[in-house]
Protein backbone atom coordinates (compact mmCIF):
# COMPACT_ATOMS: atom_id res chain seq x y z
CA UNK A 1 0.00 0.00 0.00
CA UNK A 2 1.36 3.44 -1.28
CA UNK A 3 2.32 5.91 1.74
CA UNK A 4 0.14 8.20 3.10
CA UNK A 5 1.03 12.07 1.99
CA UNK A 6 1.71 14.11 5.04
CA UNK A 7 -1.50 16.64 5.27
CA UNK A 8 -0.14 20.24 5.76
CA UNK A 9 -2.78 23.09 5.95
CA UNK A 10 -2.26 25.38 2.75
CA UNK A 11 -0.22 22.59 0.89
CA UNK A 12 -0.91 21.06 -2.39
CA UNK A 13 1.19 18.52 -4.26
CA UNK A 14 1.86 17.64 -8.12
CA UNK A 15 3.75 15.69 -10.32
CA UNK A 16 5.66 17.55 -13.41
CA UNK A 17 7.06 16.21 -16.22
CA UNK A 18 10.89 17.48 -16.44
CA UNK A 19 14.01 16.79 -17.41
CA UNK A 20 12.57 13.15 -19.05
CA UNK A 21 11.32 11.98 -15.58
CA UNK A 22 8.56 12.78 -13.14
CA UNK A 23 9.44 15.41 -10.01
CA UNK A 24 6.93 15.53 -7.06
CA UNK A 25 7.14 19.02 -5.48
CA UNK A 26 5.12 20.51 -3.01
CA UNK A 27 3.70 23.93 -2.74
CA UNK A 28 2.25 26.85 -0.81
CA UNK A 29 1.92 30.25 -0.63
CA UNK A 30 1.17 33.37 -3.27
CA UNK A 31 4.55 34.16 -4.23
CA UNK A 32 4.10 38.19 -3.95
CA UNK A 33 7.48 38.12 -2.17
CA UNK A 34 9.04 35.95 -4.29
CA UNK A 35 9.56 31.83 -4.19
CA UNK A 36 11.81 29.90 -2.64
CA UNK A 37 13.29 26.25 -4.00
CA UNK A 38 14.18 23.92 -1.00
CA UNK A 39 16.01 21.11 -1.56
CA UNK A 40 16.19 18.51 1.04
CA UNK A 41 18.93 16.32 2.39
CA UNK A 42 20.03 12.61 2.55
CA UNK A 43 17.28 10.35 3.61
CA UNK A 44 15.26 12.96 3.94
CA UNK A 45 12.08 14.04 1.26
CA UNK A 46 9.68 17.26 0.47
CA UNK A 47 8.12 17.04 4.40
CA UNK A 48 11.28 17.69 6.04
CA UNK A 49 10.79 21.23 5.20
CA UNK A 50 7.25 21.55 6.84
CA UNK A 51 7.73 23.58 9.23
CA UNK A 52 9.48 26.25 6.42
CA UNK A 53 6.34 25.82 4.12
CA UNK A 54 3.80 26.92 6.40
CA UNK A 55 5.96 29.62 8.06
CA UNK A 56 7.48 31.61 4.85
CA UNK A 57 4.30 30.92 2.64
CA UNK A 58 2.84 32.63 5.67
CA UNK A 59 4.77 35.76 4.73
CA UNK A 60 4.11 35.94 1.51
CA UNK A 61 6.94 33.41 -0.10
CA UNK A 62 5.90 30.99 -2.78
CA UNK A 63 7.27 27.87 -0.93
CA UNK A 64 8.63 25.08 -3.61
CA UNK A 65 9.85 21.43 -1.66
CA UNK A 66 10.30 18.72 -4.26
CA UNK A 67 11.48 15.33 -3.86
CA UNK A 68 15.06 15.04 -5.58
CA UNK A 69 15.46 12.34 -8.54
CA UNK A 70 15.50 8.91 -6.41
CA UNK A 71 13.01 9.99 -3.49
CA UNK A 72 9.58 10.25 -2.06
CA UNK A 73 7.08 10.49 -5.20
CA UNK A 74 9.51 11.46 -7.97
CA UNK A 75 11.32 8.55 -10.68
CA UNK A 76 14.03 6.67 -9.20
CA UNK A 77 15.83 5.88 -12.36
CA UNK A 78 18.05 2.28 -11.94
CA UNK A 79 21.23 3.27 -13.02
CA UNK A 80 23.92 4.78 -10.18
CA UNK A 81 25.35 6.87 -13.27
CA UNK A 82 21.76 8.47 -13.69
CA UNK A 83 22.06 10.14 -10.12
CA UNK A 84 25.24 12.77 -11.19
CA UNK A 85 25.30 16.83 -9.90
CA UNK A 86 24.01 17.53 -13.66
CA UNK A 87 21.18 15.31 -13.41
CA UNK A 88 20.19 16.59 -10.27
CA UNK A 89 20.52 20.03 -11.49
CA UNK A 90 18.98 19.49 -14.56
CA UNK A 91 15.55 18.52 -12.51
CA UNK A 92 15.62 21.52 -10.44
CA UNK A 93 16.26 24.02 -13.76
CA UNK A 94 13.42 21.92 -15.42
CA UNK A 95 11.31 22.66 -12.57
CA UNK A 96 11.78 26.01 -12.28
CA UNK A 97 11.04 25.94 -16.18
CA UNK A 98 8.04 24.39 -15.84
CA UNK A 99 6.68 26.58 -13.47
CA UNK A 100 7.40 29.61 -15.52
CA UNK A 101 9.75 30.89 -12.41
CA UNK A 102 13.21 32.24 -13.72
CA UNK A 103 14.74 33.13 -10.87
CA UNK A 104 14.18 32.05 -7.29
CA UNK A 105 15.96 32.13 -3.91
CA UNK A 106 17.29 28.67 -2.92
CA UNK A 107 17.69 26.98 0.57
CA UNK A 108 20.19 23.54 0.96
CA UNK A 109 20.49 21.66 3.96
CA UNK A 110 22.82 18.97 3.93
CA UNK A 111 23.12 17.44 0.78
CA UNK A 112 20.84 19.40 -1.00
CA UNK A 113 22.83 22.29 0.15
CA UNK A 114 25.63 20.67 -1.64
CA UNK A 115 23.05 20.75 -5.34
CA UNK A 116 22.57 24.16 -3.70
CA UNK A 117 26.04 25.11 -3.81
CA UNK A 118 26.59 23.11 -7.59
CA UNK A 119 23.36 25.39 -8.84
CA UNK A 120 24.85 28.61 -7.74
CA UNK A 121 27.98 27.34 -9.53
CA UNK A 122 26.50 26.34 -12.84
CA UNK A 123 23.43 28.33 -13.05
CA UNK A 124 23.56 31.32 -10.90
CA UNK A 125 21.33 33.28 -12.87
CA UNK A 126 18.47 31.25 -11.64
CA UNK A 127 19.30 32.02 -8.15
CA UNK A 128 18.23 35.63 -6.39
CA UNK A 129 20.00 34.21 -3.39
CA UNK A 130 21.10 31.23 -1.50
CA UNK A 131 20.93 30.36 2.44
CA UNK A 132 22.43 27.37 3.08
CA UNK A 133 22.89 24.69 6.10
CA UNK A 134 24.82 22.12 7.13
CA UNK A 135 27.53 21.33 4.23
CA UNK A 136 29.89 23.60 3.72
CA UNK A 137 31.09 24.34 -0.17
CA UNK A 138 33.13 21.14 -0.79
CA UNK A 139 35.24 22.61 -3.51
CA UNK A 140 36.96 20.79 -6.04
CA UNK A 141 40.58 19.42 -5.54
CA UNK A 142 42.04 18.31 -9.17
CA UNK A 143 44.77 16.52 -6.82
CA UNK A 144 42.54 13.88 -5.20
CA UNK A 145 38.89 11.88 -6.12
CA UNK A 146 36.19 12.38 -3.05
CA UNK A 147 36.35 8.80 -2.37
CA UNK A 148 40.05 8.41 -2.07
CA UNK A 149 39.77 11.72 0.27
CA UNK A 150 37.36 10.39 2.65
CA UNK A 151 38.99 7.21 2.88
CA UNK A 152 42.15 9.35 3.64
CA UNK A 153 40.48 11.17 6.17
CA UNK A 154 38.14 8.17 7.55
CA UNK A 155 39.22 5.03 6.64
CA UNK A 156 37.71 2.49 4.63
CA UNK A 157 34.36 1.40 6.68
CA UNK A 158 33.25 5.52 6.21
CA UNK A 159 29.80 4.92 5.39
CA UNK A 160 30.28 7.20 1.78
CA UNK A 161 32.84 4.31 0.67
CA UNK A 162 31.01 1.47 2.15
CA UNK A 163 28.00 3.02 0.35
CA UNK A 164 29.64 2.53 -3.47
CA UNK A 165 29.20 -0.76 -4.65
CA UNK A 166 25.43 -1.19 -5.30
CA UNK A 167 23.04 -3.18 -3.23
CA UNK A 168 25.33 -3.81 -0.28
CA UNK A 169 24.42 -1.00 2.05
CA UNK A 170 20.83 -1.41 0.95
CA UNK A 171 21.23 -5.59 2.06
CA UNK A 172 22.44 -4.21 5.68
CA UNK A 173 19.53 -2.26 6.09
CA UNK A 174 16.99 -4.33 5.29
CA UNK A 175 17.64 -6.24 8.19
CA UNK A 176 16.55 -3.37 10.10
CA UNK A 177 13.40 -1.48 10.49
CA UNK A 178 12.83 1.70 8.88
CA UNK A 179 11.62 3.90 11.66
CA UNK A 180 14.92 3.00 13.39
CA UNK A 181 16.74 3.88 10.47
CA UNK A 182 15.44 6.94 10.65
CA UNK A 183 15.20 7.75 13.96
CA UNK A 184 18.90 6.95 14.40
CA UNK A 185 19.81 9.40 11.15
CA UNK A 186 17.62 12.21 12.71
CA UNK A 187 18.97 11.93 16.41
CA UNK A 188 22.35 11.13 16.25
CA UNK A 189 25.13 13.40 16.82
CA UNK A 190 27.70 11.83 15.19
CA UNK A 191 28.21 11.70 11.46
CA UNK A 192 31.68 10.72 11.46
CA UNK A 193 33.64 8.09 10.99
CA UNK A 194 31.68 5.42 12.12
CA UNK A 195 28.15 6.52 10.46
CA UNK A 196 25.87 3.59 9.47
CA UNK A 197 28.40 1.12 10.58
CA UNK A 198 26.87 -1.91 12.96
CA UNK A 199 29.00 -0.34 15.73
CA UNK A 200 27.09 3.55 15.18
CA UNK A 201 23.68 1.68 15.16
CA UNK A 202 24.51 -0.19 18.16
CA UNK A 203 24.33 -3.78 18.69
CA UNK A 204 21.05 -4.45 19.92
CA UNK A 205 19.61 -1.73 17.90
CA UNK A 206 17.61 0.42 20.84
CA UNK A 207 14.80 2.85 19.80
CA UNK A 208 16.14 6.22 19.87
CA UNK A 209 14.17 8.40 22.21
CA UNK A 210 12.54 11.63 19.92
CA UNK A 211 13.59 15.10 21.07
CA UNK A 212 10.94 17.43 21.69
CA UNK A 213 11.20 18.65 18.13
CA UNK A 214 10.44 15.61 16.52
CA UNK A 215 7.27 13.53 16.38
CA UNK A 216 6.40 9.96 16.02
CA UNK A 217 3.68 10.92 13.40
CA UNK A 218 6.68 12.33 11.14
CA UNK A 219 8.80 9.99 11.76
CA UNK A 220 6.31 7.38 10.46
CA UNK A 221 5.88 8.98 7.49
CA UNK A 222 9.15 9.38 6.29
CA UNK A 223 9.73 5.64 6.80
CA UNK A 224 6.65 4.78 5.41
CA UNK A 225 7.66 6.41 2.41
CA UNK A 226 11.22 4.37 2.50
CA UNK A 227 9.38 1.66 2.69
CA UNK A 228 7.34 2.02 -0.17
CA UNK A 229 10.65 3.32 -2.83
CA UNK A 230 13.96 1.24 -0.58
CA UNK A 231 17.43 3.29 -0.53
CA UNK A 232 18.75 3.07 -3.75
CA UNK A 233 17.42 6.03 -5.41
CA UNK A 234 18.38 8.19 -1.98
CA UNK A 235 22.08 6.60 -1.87
CA UNK A 236 22.81 6.46 -5.67
CA UNK A 237 23.95 10.39 -5.86
CA UNK A 238 26.44 9.45 -3.08
CA UNK A 239 27.54 6.87 -5.64
CA UNK A 240 28.15 9.55 -8.09
CA UNK A 241 30.93 11.78 -6.22
CA UNK A 242 34.15 10.33 -8.39
CA UNK A 243 32.08 11.28 -11.48
CA UNK A 244 30.92 14.20 -10.60
CA UNK A 245 34.62 14.90 -9.67
CA UNK A 246 35.76 13.83 -13.36
CA UNK A 247 32.40 15.51 -14.99
CA UNK A 248 32.93 19.11 -12.84
CA UNK A 249 37.04 19.91 -13.73
CA UNK A 250 36.26 22.62 -16.41
CA UNK A 251 34.91 24.21 -13.05
CA UNK A 252 38.11 23.72 -10.78
CA UNK A 253 38.89 27.32 -8.89
CA UNK A 254 35.12 28.39 -9.94
CA UNK A 255 33.56 31.09 -7.11
CA UNK A 256 30.65 31.01 -6.15
CA UNK A 257 28.67 34.23 -6.75
CA UNK A 258 24.98 34.83 -5.08
CA UNK A 259 24.34 36.96 -2.19
CA UNK A 260 24.36 33.96 0.24
CA UNK A 261 24.16 32.96 4.23
CA UNK A 262 25.27 29.94 5.63
CA UNK A 263 24.02 28.64 9.02
CA UNK A 264 25.57 25.25 10.99
CA UNK A 265 24.58 23.85 14.09
CA UNK A 266 26.80 24.68 17.15
CA UNK A 267 27.39 21.37 18.33
CA UNK A 268 27.31 19.36 14.71
CA UNK A 269 30.12 17.46 13.28
CA UNK A 270 29.95 19.68 10.24
CA UNK A 271 31.10 22.54 12.35
CA UNK A 272 33.07 20.54 15.32
CA UNK A 273 35.71 19.08 12.65
CA UNK A 274 38.48 21.45 12.86
CA UNK A 275 39.24 21.53 9.27
CA UNK A 276 35.49 22.66 8.03
CA UNK A 277 35.55 24.94 11.58
CA UNK A 278 38.46 26.63 10.10
CA UNK A 279 37.47 26.68 6.58
CA UNK A 280 33.71 28.33 7.26
CA UNK A 281 34.30 30.98 10.61
CA UNK A 282 38.27 32.35 9.50
CA UNK A 283 38.01 33.52 5.80
CA UNK A 284 38.28 30.14 3.62
CA UNK A 285 34.40 29.79 2.76
CA UNK A 286 34.31 33.52 2.02
CA UNK A 287 37.21 33.30 -0.57
CA UNK A 288 35.03 30.90 -2.14
CA UNK A 289 32.10 32.33 -1.76
CA UNK A 290 32.33 36.46 -2.58
CA UNK A 291 29.01 37.47 -1.87
CA UNK A 292 29.20 35.60 1.73
CA UNK A 293 27.33 38.03 4.25
CA UNK A 294 26.78 35.76 6.80
CA UNK A 295 28.00 32.83 8.68
CA UNK A 296 25.66 31.72 11.64
CA UNK A 297 26.20 29.22 14.28
CA UNK A 298 22.98 28.12 15.76
CA UNK A 299 23.57 27.93 19.44
CA UNK A 300 22.60 24.04 20.32
CA UNK A 301 21.96 22.97 16.61
CA UNK A 302 23.03 19.53 15.51
CA UNK A 303 22.42 18.50 11.45
CA UNK A 304 19.05 18.77 10.91
CA UNK A 305 18.61 22.54 12.62
CA UNK A 306 15.31 23.53 9.89
CA UNK A 307 13.51 20.84 12.06
CA UNK A 308 15.46 21.28 15.66
CA UNK A 309 15.16 25.17 15.45
CA UNK A 310 12.90 25.34 12.93
CA UNK A 311 11.34 29.03 14.43
CA UNK A 312 15.36 30.23 14.21
CA UNK A 313 15.84 29.01 11.20
CA UNK A 314 12.51 30.46 9.61
CA UNK A 315 13.35 33.92 11.09
CA UNK A 316 17.19 33.75 9.58
CA UNK A 317 15.53 32.90 6.27
CA UNK A 318 13.01 35.68 6.16
CA UNK A 319 15.35 38.22 7.19
CA UNK A 320 18.17 37.56 4.80
CA UNK A 321 15.65 36.78 1.94
CA UNK A 322 13.46 40.08 2.18
CA UNK A 323 16.42 42.59 1.75
CA UNK A 324 16.49 40.88 -2.14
Amino acid sequence: MAAAEMALDGVTHRTLDVNGIKIHVAEAGDGTAGSILFLHGFLQIWCSWHHQLLSLSRRGYRCLAPDLRGYGDSSRPASPSSYTAFHLLGDMVGLLDALSLPQVFVVGQGWGALLAWQMCTFRPERVRALVNMSVALMPRNPGVRPMEAFRRMYGDGYYLVRMQEPGTMEAEWARMETKFIIKKLLTTLDTGATSFSKEWFGVDAEDPALPPWLSEEYVAHVAAKFDETGFSGAMNSSRCLDLNWELTAPWTGAKVMVPTKFMVGEIAMSCKSKMVHKYVLQGGLKGDVPQLEEVVVIPGGAHYIHLQKAEEVNQHIYDFFQKF
